[in-house]
């Protein structure tokens, strides 16, 4: 397979549409033509994890963070990054970032995290704006039907547990053809009355080149009359962190306990402990102090993320519990959910999991 084959594979999971605009994902180093030998996963792509292709075979890495944020104006080596990138350049390596793209992923960073938590009733916490548009277009009666399957194939009109939803009104269309025109019905130079159908449709923004094209391929007309607008509807399935509830109602001192041996780290920091009982848990994986209000607004009683500042543990009170578990520590099963896809969609693939750790920080 080619790297752009495996990318492709990887976008239908994680659409780089919706990766954050400070964000710098998708292919970062490599010829998306080039033949693929092997997948290496990481959560970052250090110099260390570069070797680490080079010895097992694998010129691919797909990697949560990337390792390339800002320009690079030396490659003279006097950095991590400027090392990691040399070493994958002089061997054939590509290097692939996916960071934001999973993180507003409902099957993403956050639901590794809330899955580790075993929490239930879940929800998406932040849900992503302007991510909806809604495709409208004009058809001769007896095709609409055809054109309607053909975009519902694609993925139109899909909207939470419900798919091929759309909304039709018959009315008449007039259009005149030109000398230069090749008319699927009606003739050159005469105006022509139409029974036809105005077809509306909600998409994902993603989708929108292939709705276009499956269109196009399908409707009869040469020029074929349609509008796409952008909604201000929030789509409540794809966002940043998740909210649910434990599987039982804990005291706080207990649930910190047991976040931490659950997470596995070997601290953490958090807001004053009450007496008021955790039973509902918001998370988000990573830096996630700009959801704090929302964690609030969503009656959790504690909220799990991390790269809290000193201010932030202010927002906690007697009915809400801060928790900062580490960058790292709730984005830890990030790069396993990646290997599972990966695993999953190309069970014949060689998707190795680095054992490289990559966590820049340690505990005292």
């Amino acid at each position: 397979m080619k790297i752009h084959q495996i990318t492709q594979i990887i976008e239908e999971w994680a659409p780089l549409t919706y990766a954050e605009d400070f964000d710098n994902v998708g292919l970062l180093v490599g010829d998306a033509k080039d033949k693929v030998t092997g997948i290496l996963v990481t959560h970052d792509c250090l110099e260390e994890v570069v070797e680490e292709a080079i010895q097992k075979s694998c010129n691919l890495i797909v990697c949560f963070h990337p390792i390339i944020f800002k320009g690079i104006t030396k490659f003279t080596g006097s950095s991590h990054v400027v090392r990691a990138v040399r070493k994958a350049i002089k061997n054939d390596i590509a290097i692939y970032a996916i960071h934001t793209a999973l993180d507003n992923q409902p099957y993403g960073v956050s639901y590794g995290l809330s899955s580790a938590l075993q929490l239930k009733n879940t929800s998406v916490l932040v849900p992503k704006e302007s991510t909806l548009k809604k495709l409208s277009f004009y058809v001769p009666l007896q095709n609409a039907e055809k054109i309607k399957q053909a975009l519902f194939t694609v993925g139109a009109g899909s909207l939470g547990e419900y798919d091929e939803c759309s909304f039709s009104v018959e009315g008449e269309g007039s259009f005149r053809p030109s000398v230069k025109s090749n008319p699927h019905i009606g003739e050159k130079g005469k105006r022509h009355l139409e029974p036809e159908k105005q077809v509306h449709m909600i998409f994902k923004k993603h989708l929108e080149k292939a709705l276009i094209q499956a269109l196009m391929e399908n409707h009869p007309y040469e020029e074929v009359a349609y509008e796409i607008s952008t909604l201000e509807n929030t789509n409540q399935s794809l966002g940043m962190g998740m909210i649910g509830d434990l599987q039982r109602e804990m005291k706080p001192d207990v649930f910190i306990k047991w976040a931490k041996e659950t997470l596995q780290t070997p601290s953490l920091r958090h807001s004053k402990v009450s007496s008021k009982s955790i039973q509902r848990i918001a998370v988000l994986g990573g830096s996630g102090s700009f959801a704090i209000r929302a964690a609030k607004r969503r009656g959790a009683d504690a909220y799990i993320t991390a790269d809290l500042k000193y201010h932030d543990f202010f927002e906690g009170n007697s009915s809400f519990l801060l928790v900062d578990a580490g960058h790292y520590e709730t984005e830890q099963h990030t790069k396993k959910l990646i290997v599972d896809y990966l695993t999953k969609k190309l069970p014949n693939f060689a998707i190795l999991l680095s054992e490289v750790e990559t966590n820049p920080i340690n505990y005292f």
